[in-house]
């Protein structure tokens, strides 16, 4: 029998990407931006897709009772331990997750899997994260947590992420027994993709060398050519600076008379004209275009298939909507091979 899954919070469907490599199928998927929810739309084309604020969404209207697995994160603007402004009680995006919690009464999964960055484990002095897990215990399931680390699991990108996950049957999901895998370098997951300027756009472009590792055959399974290769356009000053920043590098290889605008330099992020190193894996792809991130070897940023390989999208995975949102619904979603080394753990119990 096919194993299925609600998808809430959704975005463009990383977790779902994963669960389907693990085998699988999600049925219902929720997601308020119309870009994301189209984006899900057009990859996962069985399942039925809901475009509305999931205060308004009845469950039970969508699905049957009892699926494998309700998945999902709620926003997380105010858990992000980048984002000092938000990061309190008062924010309402920090109820979110008694949406979640809705879901999870509702519709009484096997499984459940909680996501979130990973500031939600220390927010609140960890009370929080606590808390919540307190709450799906009342409903029955027993829970653990923990913060793992995408590199970990074959994901080129040193990203953390948090988890909550639970079972209705009395399983502890047991972290430490998941199976990692060897380091994918930015070199090695961009190495097939072709060469572009700063602003290019070509939709359809050619590989530029056989899959010659498991990674690169991975991300090519279901494709024939790279999809989407678009660059942001910058301006010429912005690729000026580009030109001084070494590997793994970042703003303060720029010589100071090149700095122009940026006239405090003392609270510049690290991050920030960041050019990446192609022998480690990659650092978070979050809001890539607004952090400058730069290509390993040329002299631009990235595009946006780049950096959905740098999240472990799959290459035949198409992103809608305009170029700023597809980057964000990049930037914002869980990398797919991690959500499959947890779910193929899932399975196996």
């Amino acid at each position: 029998m096919t194993k299925t899954a609600v998808d809430i919070f959704s975005g463009a469907g990383g977790l779902s990407i994963g669960a389907e490599m693990a085998g699988i199928k999600t049925v219902l998927a929720v997601e308020f931006d119309k870009h994301a929810a189209n984006s899900f739309t057009k990859n996962h084309k069985k399942a039925t897709v809901i475009n509305k604020d999931i205060r308004n969404v009845i469950p039970l209207e969508f699905t049957d009772k009892n699926p494998f697995i309700l998945m999902g994160g709620p926003p997380c603007q105010g858990f992000s331990i980048a984002n000092t402004k938000t990061r309190n009680l008062d924010n309402p995006n920090n109820w979110m997750f008694k949406e979640y919690y809705r879901f999870l009464k509702e519709l009484e999964p096997e499984w459940f899997l909680f996501e979130n960055v990973e500031g939600f484990k220390s927010f609140d002095k960890g009370k929080f994260a606590v808390n919540i897990e307190k709450e799906f215990k009342k409903l029955g399931y027993e829970t653990n947590s923990a913060v793992l680390t995408a590199s970990d699991f074959g994901v080129p990108q040193k990203r953390n992420r948090f988890f909550i996950i639970g079972n209705k049957r009395g399983i502890k999901f047991d972290f430490k027994a998941l199976r990692k895998k060897s380091k994918v370098s930015v070199g090695e997951a961009l190495s097939d993709l072709p060469s572009l300027s700063n602003g290019e756009h070509r939709e359809e472009c050619s590989y530029t060398k056989d899959a010659s590792t498991p990674y690169l055959k991975n991300m090519r399974k279901k494709s024939n050519k790279p999809m989407q290769n678009t660059v942001s356009r910058n301006r010429d000053y912005v690729i000026e600076r580009y030109k001084y920043i070494r590997p793994g590098k970042n703003w303060q290889d720029i010589p100071k008379e090149l700095m122009g605008n940026y006239t405090n330099t003392k609270n510049m992020h690290s991050g920030i004209y960041k050019r990446l190193d192609p022998e480690q894996p990659s650092v978070v792809i979050a809001n890539y275009r607004k952090s400058m991130l730069i290509h390993p070897y040329e002299d631009r940023g990235l595009s946006l298939r780049e950096a959905a390989r740098l999240q472990s999208f799959p290459d035949h995975f198409v992103f809608e909507g305009p170029l700023s949102y597809k980057q964000q619904q990049i930037g914002n979603a869980v990398p797919p091979l991690l959500a499959k080394a947890i779910f193929s753990k899932i399975l196996k119990y």
